[in-house]
């Protein structure tokens, strides 16, 4: 089977390991790009666009984490 071109806010919740709320925060703010398609008006998420907005995650917690001087560890505590 073909990847899906579009998933659904349930999908992308999954994908991100948070909430629907969350995932529909994201939507709504426009930092996670999103149409509106059908009569309900049912939000979609092209995957590119997700892949994107991960990416640019990764950046701007590498960059926060580069300005701040901390770096990253094992998770473990001291």
């Amino acid at each position: 089977m073909a990847e899906k071109r579009f998933l659904t806010l349930a999908d992308v919740g999954e994908v991100l390991n948070i909430s629907s709320s969350q995932t529909y925060a994201l939507v709504r703010s426009g930092e996670l790009p999103a149409i509106q398609v059908g009569g309900r008006g049912q939000w979609r998420v092209e995957a590119h666009k997700l892949e994107e907005y991960i990416s640019g995650a990764y950046e701007r917690t590498a960059a926060s984490i580069e300005k701040s001087g901390h770096q990253v560890g094992d998770g473990s505590r001291s």
